[in-house]
Order: structure tokens, then C-alpha cells, then sequence
């Protein structure tokens, strides 16, 4: 199909599968849990469970129902997505293939008033942001977490407030994903999705139907318009 351009306001990104790749981490939180939780199938639970806030994930697959234990729980969780990244000889949590330079672009441009791009993550905020810190990526001033939103992905409810706090109507925002449930999120909050194959199959996310599907990041250039937003390009094979 060759090169697609196009004209953004703002860009919403996923940050685990699209930003970086924390799966040595998540692979060795689950191991863990599966210590205080007997019986996890955690090779099941990492093909469906990626782009779902982790307290989410902990109610579904460990059936922990109180609230306070589950913000507990969670936030034990993704701290040893941190210790546990670089054990067993794992590699830690890394920046994924063309990140570096979209981010180096686009820098300038994650302050406020009315910052062009945001970090929407399932994440807590106290992960996300060591998550960040780690690969060198700067916490843009638009940044929603799960902490931020009643309901998680795939409801719009991330999406949406990531546009808001952008400043810009949902329908005149980019957002790019790597799970099946962050495009739903996207696409149902209106706005046009980049899904990357980084965590899961072709298939899976082509179920979900993103606007654009490439590989990584690798395929998708990035620049600030003089004129405010940015302009895409996606190179499609």
C-alpha cells in the first residue's frame, strides 16, 4: 500500500507493547503470584490478560473481590514487574523499535497548555512512570493512568479523558496500541488506531479492525506541524 499521511491534533500511546516492552517483568510478576495463588495458568493468562489494568486482571484470575486488597495487590504486583524484569537472567524492561526517535520528535511537545501527545496506560502511576524512567522516556504533563478512570480498557473511558487532557476533540486524535483491548478502547472513544504486533498474533489484532496495522513502531514516522499537531506517516506493506 505504500506511505499513508495524515494530520493529527494529538497522539495517545499505550505505553506496555508500544513504548516498551516490560513482558520479562510481567512474566516473572505472575510467577510470583502464582506462589500466593496456587493453580495460575500464567501462560494462558499472558495471551488475554495484556492492556487490562492489572487490578482488573487480579480480580478475573485471582478472585480477589475487596477492593482494598486489590489496590494492594495490585501495586504489589507491578513493583515486581520491576525486580523481577532483570532476574533469571531476563532483560529487563526495554525501549521498543522506533520509539526513540518519534519520542525525540515529539518532546517538545508534551507540555502544557495543550500538550500533542499523552501516555494512556492501564497501568498504576506509580509503575508507569518507573516503567518510563527506565527507558528514558519523559512523563508528558497529559498522562492518565489506571487510577484515573472508573472503567479501564477496552472502555472508551481512557481514551477519552487522554484527549481531554490533550484538549482536543477524541475524533481528531491518533491512538497507538498493541493489545486488542487498548484498540477497542481507542476506537470506540472515537478516534483513529495504529495497532502494533508486538504482543500479540496478526490475528488477534486484526479482530479488533485498528485503522492501521504495522509491526512496530519502526513502520510509523512522527512531526510536530508548525501549525500545531502533528503529521503522520505510516509506511504500510
Amino acid at each position: 500500500m505504500g506511505a499513508i499521511k495524515f494530520h493529527v491534533d494529538a497522539v495517545l500511546f499505550d505505553m506496555d507493547g508500544t513504548l516498551v516492552d516490560s513482558t520479562a517483568g510481567v512474566i516473572g510478576a505472575w510467577e510470583t503470584f502464582s506462589e500466593t495463588y496456587p493453580g495460575l495458568d500464567v501462560e494462558k493468562i499472558l495471551s488475554s490478560s495484556h492492556g487490562v489494568r492489572t487490578a482488573d486482571n487480579l480480580r478475573k484470575y485471582c478472585g480477589i473481590t475487596s477492593e482494598t486488597e486489590l489496590e494492594r495487590e495490585a501495586a504489589r504486583f507491578e513493583e515486581a514487574i520491576i525486580t523481577s524484569s532483570k532476574s533469571k537472567g531476563r532483560k529487563g524492561i526495554t525501549i521498543l523499535p522506533g520509539v526513540r526517535s518519534i519520542i525525540d520528535e515529539l518532546l517538545p511537545g508534551k507540555d502544557n497548555p495543550k500538550p500533542c501527545w499523552a501516555v494512556v496506560t492501564s497501568s498504576t502511576r506509580a509503575y508507569a512512570s518507573a516503567a518510563l524512567e527506565i527507558v528514558g522516556i519523559p512523563i508528558p504533563d497529559a498522562f492518565v493512568t489506571a487510577e484515573d478512570v472508573a472503567h479501564g480498557k477496552p472502555y472508551p473511558d481512557p481514551y477519552l479523558l487522554g484527549a481531554q487532557k490533550c484538549g482536543v476533540p477524541p475524533e481528531r486524535c491518533l491512538v497507538v496500541e498493541d493489545a486488542p483491548a487498548g484498540v477497542a478502547s481507542g476506537l470506540s472513544a472515537g478516534c483513529a488506531v495504529i495497532g502494533l504486533i508486538t504482543s500479540h498474533t496478526r490475528e488477534q489484532m486484526e479482530a479488533k479492525q485498528p485503522t492501521y496495522l504495522v509491526d512496530n513502531l519502526s513502520s510509523v514516522s512522527m512531526e510536530m506541524s508548525a501549525n500545531g499537531g502533528i503529521d503522520v506517516v505510516v509506511n504500510i506493506d
